[in-house]
Protein backbone atom coordinates (compact mmCIF):
# COMPACT_ATOMS: atom_id res chain seq x y z
CA UNK A 1 0.00 0.00 0.00
CA UNK A 2 1.11 3.51 -0.82
CA UNK A 3 0.87 6.04 2.08
CA UNK A 4 0.14 9.80 1.84
CA UNK A 5 3.46 10.82 4.16
CA UNK A 6 3.75 14.22 4.00
CA UNK A 7 3.77 17.89 2.37
CA UNK A 8 6.23 20.36 2.47
CA UNK A 9 5.31 24.53 2.85
CA UNK A 10 8.59 26.88 2.42
CA UNK A 11 8.10 29.19 4.99
CA UNK A 12 10.12 32.68 5.68
CA UNK A 13 10.65 32.29 9.01
CA UNK A 14 10.44 28.60 10.64
CA UNK A 15 10.32 30.20 14.61
CA UNK A 16 7.78 32.19 13.54
CA UNK A 17 5.85 29.47 11.37
CA UNK A 18 6.39 26.68 14.40
CA UNK A 19 4.85 29.31 16.59
CA UNK A 20 1.98 29.02 14.60
CA UNK A 21 1.27 26.20 13.90
CA UNK A 22 1.67 25.29 17.38
CA UNK A 23 -0.92 27.14 17.83
CA UNK A 24 -3.28 25.34 15.96
CA UNK A 25 -2.39 22.19 18.13
CA UNK A 26 0.49 20.73 15.63
CA UNK A 27 3.64 19.75 17.81
CA UNK A 28 7.70 19.65 16.25
CA UNK A 29 8.09 16.03 16.01
CA UNK A 30 11.57 16.80 14.78
CA UNK A 31 14.21 19.04 13.25
CA UNK A 32 16.84 19.26 11.21
CA UNK A 33 19.50 22.63 11.30
CA UNK A 34 20.40 21.39 7.65
CA UNK A 35 19.16 18.91 5.18
CA UNK A 36 21.21 17.28 2.49
CA UNK A 37 19.87 20.37 0.40
CA UNK A 38 21.01 23.08 2.80
CA UNK A 39 17.74 23.90 4.14
CA UNK A 40 16.21 23.82 7.94
CA UNK A 41 13.43 21.35 8.10
CA UNK A 42 10.57 21.09 10.47
CA UNK A 43 7.89 18.33 10.53
CA UNK A 44 4.90 19.17 12.40
CA UNK A 45 2.09 15.97 13.57
CA UNK A 46 -1.53 16.69 14.49
CA UNK A 47 -2.12 13.91 17.09
CA UNK A 48 -4.27 11.35 15.94
CA UNK A 49 -2.83 11.85 12.00
CA UNK A 50 -0.37 9.85 9.86
CA UNK A 51 0.28 12.78 7.54
CA UNK A 52 2.98 15.32 8.24
CA UNK A 53 3.45 19.04 7.54
CA UNK A 54 7.15 19.81 6.81
CA UNK A 55 8.16 23.82 7.24
CA UNK A 56 11.41 24.06 4.84
CA UNK A 57 13.42 27.38 5.89
CA UNK A 58 16.31 28.34 3.28
CA UNK A 59 17.84 31.88 3.49
CA UNK A 60 18.28 31.63 -0.42
CA UNK A 61 14.51 31.03 -1.08
CA UNK A 62 12.12 33.98 -1.28
CA UNK A 63 8.59 33.08 -0.01
CA UNK A 64 6.66 34.03 -3.15
CA UNK A 65 3.55 32.85 -4.34
CA UNK A 66 0.39 33.68 -6.07
CA UNK A 67 -2.89 33.91 -3.41
CA UNK A 68 -5.36 31.30 -3.28
CA UNK A 69 -2.26 28.24 -4.71
CA UNK A 70 -3.49 26.41 -1.99
CA UNK A 71 -4.22 25.53 1.00
CA UNK A 72 -4.69 23.13 4.03
CA UNK A 73 -7.54 22.22 6.10
CA UNK A 74 -8.35 20.97 9.85
CA UNK A 75 -11.73 19.05 10.90
CA UNK A 76 -12.09 19.93 14.23
CA UNK A 77 -15.01 18.90 16.45
CA UNK A 78 -16.23 22.31 17.86
CA UNK A 79 -15.96 24.87 15.65
CA UNK A 80 -16.72 27.70 17.70
CA UNK A 81 -14.69 26.94 20.62
CA UNK A 82 -11.47 26.28 17.96
CA UNK A 83 -12.01 29.57 16.26
CA UNK A 84 -12.55 31.24 19.94
CA UNK A 85 -9.18 29.73 21.39
CA UNK A 86 -7.01 30.58 18.76
CA UNK A 87 -8.61 34.58 18.26
CA UNK A 88 -7.74 34.41 22.23
CA UNK A 89 -3.87 33.23 21.45
CA UNK A 90 -4.13 36.66 18.65
CA UNK A 91 -4.79 34.47 15.81
CA UNK A 92 -7.45 36.63 13.32
CA UNK A 93 -10.07 34.03 12.42
CA UNK A 94 -12.11 34.83 8.78
CA UNK A 95 -14.16 35.57 7.70
CA UNK A 96 -15.29 38.60 10.79
CA UNK A 97 -18.79 37.15 11.36
CA UNK A 98 -18.34 33.69 12.03
CA UNK A 99 -19.56 34.29 15.40
CA UNK A 100 -22.71 35.14 13.71
CA UNK A 101 -22.63 32.41 11.33
CA UNK A 102 -22.29 29.73 12.99
CA UNK A 103 -25.31 29.53 15.58
CA UNK A 104 -27.99 30.75 12.72
CA UNK A 105 -27.96 27.76 11.64
CA UNK A 106 -25.45 27.38 8.81
CA UNK A 107 -24.49 23.78 6.90
CA UNK A 108 -20.99 23.86 6.85
CA UNK A 109 -19.51 25.27 9.53
CA UNK A 110 -16.14 26.81 8.08
CA UNK A 111 -13.39 29.45 8.69
CA UNK A 112 -10.13 30.22 7.65
CA UNK A 113 -6.79 31.54 9.48
CA UNK A 114 -3.88 32.66 7.48
CA UNK A 115 -0.67 32.04 8.36
CA UNK A 116 2.81 34.31 8.72
CA UNK A 117 3.23 33.43 5.32
CA UNK A 118 -0.13 33.98 3.61
CA UNK A 119 -0.69 30.43 2.99
CA UNK A 120 -4.75 29.48 4.47
CA UNK A 121 -5.61 27.10 6.64
CA UNK A 122 -9.21 26.18 6.49
CA UNK A 123 -11.19 24.59 9.61
CA UNK A 124 -13.83 21.91 9.49
CA UNK A 125 -16.40 21.55 11.93
CA UNK A 126 -16.44 17.77 12.01
CA UNK A 127 -17.95 15.64 14.83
Amino acid sequence: MIKFLHTRIRVADLDRSIAFYEKLGYRVSRRTEKSPAGNQLAFLELEGNDHFMELCYSPEFQVKFPEDLMHTALGVPDIVAYCDALEKSGIEVWPGDWRQAFPSGAKQKMAFVTDPDGYEVEILERR
